[in-house]
């Protein structure tokens, strides 16, 4: 008999066991898979907002903890533009509204001034005779998912802190989250939340073509304008957001912890394989077997059910988090990203875990000795 034969005969000589194990791990990497695929879908969901503009550079205030919550003058939008090397600049002012007769919490809202190029990037049905204006500030524009689930269309009307607004528009952006967003006329957003004046960020477009050096000497040149600006690339900003570091954190530390529990039960499993097979692994060193090839088939045991269950798992992992973004309460939101470096990763742990839950089991099949083995079965 070959040795893989030996090593899959083993394995469904105790189906049962050998099953409960699969769907004990494969649920854990399913966890992991998930969680991850979570955080770099909200990563990269994020970042979707400034590639959609070709953004270059973000600027926000220095030391704000929160740069969402930021507070920047919009005026500095003109003067950043006359940077030489500067294509074009739009200040953004960021909220979050409810629309509570649909019971809908924490909408993002984008302030943008009526006119300005960032709504170029938008593909916006709307009314010739209903367009955004700061003149009337009961004016907004619904993302297209936004306004699949409210169930809105251009010329209806949404009320606000108990004020009726019309939307004058639906826009589809190339990023999920502008989709699930509300867009309101700069100072209508400013006057509602009493920020007059204020901008959350600005964003900055350099002439093209842009390579590292343009971009680092436009981030000093900006922030020299004023000790409280922060000018940062998009990536740069984007990695280093407290939301997106906090996700990935939380998704890693939950995962450690289904990968230990993974662990626990791999590490069970073979260690009973190894006890019940005392007089198996007995026979094997009788005729001849070296206490290697002893580890090396109790290794390739686990290390199997651990290699299937990051199959089942990845699998049962793309389709749970398929599912849950078409939930209408979490479209532009939810919008996962398992990719091939997530999969590489977790079969990578996957592995390590089956080498580490066989260790011990398998250091004591080796230093099983044939009269110890058929002593012990002779006595039971």
């Amino acid at each position: 008999m070959r040795f893989s034969s030996l090593i899959s005969k083993n394995l469904m000589r105790r189906s049962f066991r050998s099953a409960l194990t699969l769907v004990a791990f494969a649920t854990a990497i399913a966890s992991v898979v998930s969680l991850l695929g979570i955080a770099k879908g909200f990563t990269k969901s994020f970042a979707g907002v400034y590639e959609t503009h070709s953004v270059d550079v973000v600027v926000s205030r220095q030391g704000t903890a929160d740069r969402l919550s930021s507070s920047v003058n919009q005026a500095f939008a003109e003067q950043i533009v006359a940077i030489p090397g500067v294509a074009r600049t739009a200040g953004v002012l960021l909220e979050t509204l409810s629309l509570e007769e649909q019971e809908i919490y924490g909408v993002p809202t984008m302030g943008i001034v009526e006119d300005s190029w960032l709504l170029e990037d938008y593909d916006i049905e709307s009314s010739p005779t209903l367009q955004l204006s700061s003149d009337d500030p009961h004016r907004l524009m619904l993302g297209s998912l936004l306004a699949d689930r409210v169930g809105m269309d251009v010329g209806d009307t949404v009320m606000m802190f108990e004020e009726p607004y019309r939307v004058t528009g639906i826009f589809t952006s190339r990023s999920a989250w502008e989709n699930g967003s509300i867009i309101m006329p700069l100072a209508a957003l400013q006057a509602l939340t009493d920020r007059m004046n204020q901008v959350t960020y600005i964003n900055v477009v350099l002439d093209k073509p842009v390579d590292a050096a343009t971009a680092a000497g436009a981030v000093t040149k900006i922030q020299q304008l004023d000790a409280k600006l922060l000018a940062l690339t998009t990536d740069e900003f984007v990695e280093t957001d407290t939301r997106m570091q906090l996700a990935t954190a939380m998704a890693w530390m939950t995962s450690v912890i289904a990968l230990v529990m993974g662990a626990i039960v791999t590490l069970n499993t073979m260690m009973t394989s190894v006890l019940e097979r005392t007089q198996e692994i007995g026979v094997l060193r009788a005729i001849g077997w070296p206490r290697r090839r002893v580890v090396a088939m109790i290794l390739m045991e686990s290390c199997a059910l651990a290699m299937v269950a990051c199959v089942v798992g990845c699998v049962l992992a793309i389709l749970l988090t398929w599912g849950l973004s078409q939930a209408s309460a979490v479209q532009g939101i939810l919008t996962p990203s398992i990719d091939i470096v997530i999969i590489a990763q977790v079969a990578v742990l996957s592995l390590g875990i089956g080498l580490l839950g066989a260790t011990i089991p398998a250091w004591r099949a080796a230093q099983l000795l044939p009269t110890e083995a058929f002593r012990s079965t002779s006595g039971t």
